[in-house]
């Protein structure tokens, strides 16, 4: 089976700006894929090359298969594509617009199964400037699978929504995904990465300087971990900054924020310090590195790509 998504040496440049640089990336088939990277990094561009509302400079691009750039109706056929915001006409309903997109297709879902599917019942002949954001986006989901694709792309989806409705979204996306369909996913949101994706890649400056599943991520990366220690009597700053390892030591009153490359190291050390100062521990706990740490370490310094 040819991969959902092939990049090969993909680059772009607007006048003397490199948008795109060079870039190559495969997605597996039946996956989340996130893609990360700061305001100016490259991944609008990116995903507009892969829809085909940009045409880049050089490199291939390959949906399931099809030669994007040579062939993109048929590319298209294959992929269905949800953008921050969606808009229609304010008095269609979702029934008409499932209906107007289906006959758009050859063997398209109908509009019945398509409102069950993404929970619209209720609101099937409402007027679309009725329907609240997450019921927007959850039609613009339905609307992007009439087609049956097998890729789908989706910009930001959850950009604007509550809480409630951005877990109900994640969950219509974990469906498709396990039916099958491939996603790719663009997202500013680093703790929707971190519970949603199965792989991510992680852009800065044009090029691909992490990709990897979330935790092989974590477990790669020297972002730090933090020790969040109370103690009584309070353990003086400089002497938890002489600990192996550590390489920050944060006062907060009697509280101290202790960060280290090796958890391990320091807690042993910590140990005979405590003794030593014959200290009570009040408060303990190891807070592990997240995604949002490995991505600014990996987009504020100069990092090689790394692949995991």
């Amino acid at each position: 089976m040819p991969a959902p998504v092939a990049i090969h040496h993909l680059s772009k440049r607007y006048g003397r700006i490199e948008a795109v640089r060079d870039l190559s990336l495969a997605l597996n088939d039946g996956e989340i894929f996130g893609l990360l990277g700061p305001n100016g990094a490259g991944k609008t561009t990116l995903l507009e090359c892969v829809i085909g509302l940009r045409e880049p400079d050089q490199g291939s691009i390959e949906i399931c298969g099809i030669d994007a750039r040579h062939a993109p109706r048929a590319a298209r056929e294959k992929t269905g594509v949800v953008l921050q915001q969606t808009s229609l006409q304010e008095k269609i309903t979702p029934r008409e617009a499932l209906q107007l997109f289906a006959s758009f297709y050859p063997a398209p879902l109908g509009a019945g199964e398509l409102l069950e599917r993404f929970a619209l019942g209720a609101q099937a002949d409402a007027a679309f400037d009725t329907l609240s954001g997450g019921q927007r986006q959850r039609l613009a989901l339905a609307l992007s699978f009439v087609g049956r694709p097998q890729l789908l792309i989706l910009d930001e989806p959850t950009a604007a929504l509550d809480p409630q409705s951005r877990r109900a979204l994640h969950d219509d996306i974990r469906r498709l995904r396990d039916d099958g369909c491939t996603v790719l996913l663009s997202t500013h949101n680093l703790n929707e990465a971190e519970k949603l994706c199965d792989r991510v890649a992680v852009i800065d400056r044009g090029i691909i300087v992490a990709t990897g599943a979330p935790r092989e991520l974590l477990r790669e990366s020297s972002a730090q971990q933090t020790i969040m220690l109370t103690t009584r009597p309070p353990l003086a700053p400089e002497r938890l900054r002489a600990l192996p390892a550590v390489t920050t030591v944060r006062s907060d009153g009697d509280s101290k924020q202790i960060e280290t490359s090796s958890t391990t190291t320091t807690l042993a050390a910590l140990s005979t310090m405590l003794a030593e100062q014959r200290s009570t521990i009040v408060e303990l706990r190891v807070q592990p590195a997240t995604l949002e740490d490995v991505f600014l370490r990996l987009t504020q310094s100069d990092q090689p790509a790394a692949t995991l």
